[in-house]
């Protein structure tokens, strides 16, 4: 019963993270676009809440019950090589979503140099890894 808890709750902070993931490169998105001060200092405030109060929260519960449920069903690993492809997947969306944070960091500075035309581009990326992660748990290709 107490795996399920985890799953559950495993499950809502993926959607949570994944929310941010999406949202966050949508602002910088409209940040890169904004000419007037106030508009941008309104875009850094969004962002600096949205990834520090959801984002990383979100994250770090998304790993914690994650690394518990394996913990808890070690077998997990003789299943097949999905769960091995799927950690690498979220190994390289915890990359990801540190470079969010750098973004971040460089709008705080008004230090961005891309267009509003490269963060639509970027925006797309935590799609891959939600398509690519999802088929590998529910499906388990390998």
């Amino acid at each position: 019963m107490l795996y399920l808890w985890l799953k559950a709750l495993h499950i809502i902070a993926v959607v949570c993270w994944f929310a941010g993931l999406f949202y966050l490169p949508r602002l910088f998105v409209y940040h890169a676009m904004s000419e007037d001060q106030t508009s941008r200092e309104r875009f850094q405030v969004m962002e600096r809440k949205l990834y520090r109060g959801i984002m990383i929260p979100s994250m770090i519960a998304t790993l914690l019950l994650g690394i518990w449920m394996i913990a808890l069903n070690p077998s997990l690993f003789g299943t097949g090589a999905w769960l091995h492809a799927k950690l690498t997947l979220v190994a390289l969306l915890i990359v990801y979503h540190h470079m969010c944070g750098a973004q971040l960091k460089r709008f705080a500075r008004n230090q961005n140099t891309h267009s509003h035309v490269f963060y639509r581009w970027f925006n797309e990326v935590p799609v891959l890894f939600l398509l690519a992660i999802v088929i590998l748990v529910v499906v388990k290709p390998f």
